[in-house]
């Protein structure tokens, strides 16, 4: 009888012991548990064009819809490891209006909204990386993806910027359009065509999202940055300047017949100049 005694005291004390290791247990999980930052944060990552929509200027040679899709779909897997909830507004190649990408970011309250794009322009010397924003509150997001993105690339910086295209105007969380570069430069399209640099532009992305916590409140015109801060980049204003994918649109559109007047022609153009709530397809 004491033998079984002594026994279910062991047992007893056993228990007791189990008990707070288990608890222990559970708190080293959380510890190594994405942060608070992540995991309550979707990321709505949208891939710049899509479907019949290639993207860039006519005679382009890289597809922009291909180079904007690639760096999303690694983007994805980078933040989904992070432990952030990833929503695409496009996985493949298709086609989604303007109003679609802002509805889907709008959607989830506590978002940011990265949108990636790659640059064009006629001439072919043009070069470099920005990063756009419309709202203030969009600044912070806009100047940590900048920081690391414009850091990590071989191409010039051309800086933060402010503009209201569709996306960014209409969305009512934080949110910011990434031009990684420019396709119609030679040495930037060749960058771009290499599945390490579109991997190397995904990773600087993702730690700006990560890092959009640490971002100073004072402007700085550098990218240094102090210890673990990171400086709120200054910006340009171009609130002002008519969006670019009106002008594209206009090359998609058949051209007025000759017979027109002028006087009609110059009507065409002040209607379309008040249509700026309008969404085009050729955004960025």
């Amino acid at each position: 009888m004491p033998t079984k005694f002594y026994r279910l005291r062991l047992l007893i004390a056993g228990l007791l012991i189990a008990v707070p290791v288990c608890g222990s247990s559970s708190a080293a999980q959380t510890s190594r548990s994405p942060q608070s930052s992540g995991s309550s944060t979707t990321v709505v990552i949208d891939a710049g064009h899509g479907g019949h929509d290639s993207g860039g200027i006519p005679g382009q040679k890289v597809p922009e819809k291909e180079m904007t899709l690639d760096v999303a779909q690694r983007l994805k897997s980078i933040l989904t490891a992070n432990g952030y909830r990833v929503v695409m507004t496009r996985d493949s190649d298709v086609f989604v209006p303007l109003p679609t990408r802002v509805a889907i970011a709008n959607s989830y309250p506590n978002a940011i909204f990265v949108c990636i794009h790659f640059n064009s322009a006629k001439r072919a010397g043009a070069d470099g990386i920005e990063t756009y924003f419309y709202s203030r509150d969009s600044l912070p997001l806009a100047s940590a993806i900048h920081y690391f993105v414009a850091g990590g690339a071989p191409s010039p910086n051309r800086g933060v910027r402010r503009r209201g295209y569709y996306v960014l105007r209409k969305t009512s969380v934080p949110a910011v359009l990434v031009e990684c570069g420019f396709l119609t430069n030679p040495t930037e399209a060749t960058y771009a065509l290499s599945a390490s640099y579109r991997e190397k532009l995904a990773e600087e992305i993702a730690a700006g999202v990560r890092g959009r916590f640490s971002v100073t409140s004072g402007l700085s015109p550098t990218r240094v940055a102090t210890g673990e801060s990171i400086p709120l980049q200054s910006y340009t204003d171009q609130t002002n300047v008519r969006d670019s994918e009106r002008s594209r649109s206009k090359r998609s559109h058949k051209k007025s017949s000759s017979s027109k007047s002028s006087k009609k022609k110059k009507s065409s153009k002040s209607i379309e100049s008040k249509s700026s709530a309008t969404p085009k397809e050729g955004e960025g």
